[in-house]
């Protein structure tokens, strides 16, 4: 039985820009392993349209930063993975992170879900508006062709 694979976006918020929360089977892997306040990779950094995302797999298995504690990753260490294409299948496996006690299975998915899952998200740029400035919310002062 293969585990199921959800991308989702956060919004930016007052500390972090948009970042992505990985689910495995309906639970956010990053929350579960680096607890609450945690953060997930940057939605500008593995959502990439100018080349392939870190997210994809390929045949030769590489690490992958997928998260890290409130604290920040140079602190207390980073959540990574290996993510590897297996034939049909992906596989995320030794995991490392800042508790050795919350560090997730291996995780195994079918490739046609995993990579349409990532298609979609990398598809889906709701949260690319403006990435290059600050967040605000607009104010009379913007024409917002009203």
């Amino acid at each position: 039985m293969f585990n199921r694979i959800g991308i989702t976006v956060l919004p930016p918020g007052p500390r972090w820009p948009c970042q992505v929360r990985l689910w495995v089977d309906g639970c956010d892997v990053v929350e579960a392993a680096v607890h609450e306040g945690g953060r997930g990779p940057f939605a500008r950094d593995v959502l990439r349209t100018d080349r392939p995302s870190p997210l994809a797999a390929s045949r030769t298995g590489r690490r992958l930063r997928l998260g890290e504690p409130e604290c920040t990753g140079g602190c207390c260490g980073f959540l990574s993975a290996v993510v590897q294409r297996r034939g049909g299948m992906v596989v995320w496996s030794g995991w490392e992170g800042p508790y050795r006690d919350r560090s997730p299975l291996v995780f195994h998915f079918d490739a046609e879900q995993y990579d349409a899952e990532l298609a979609r998200a990398v598809a889906d740029r709701w949260w690319d508006i403006h990435t290059d400035r600050p967040w605000r919310l607009p104010t009379s002062a913007d024409d917002t062709g009203l």
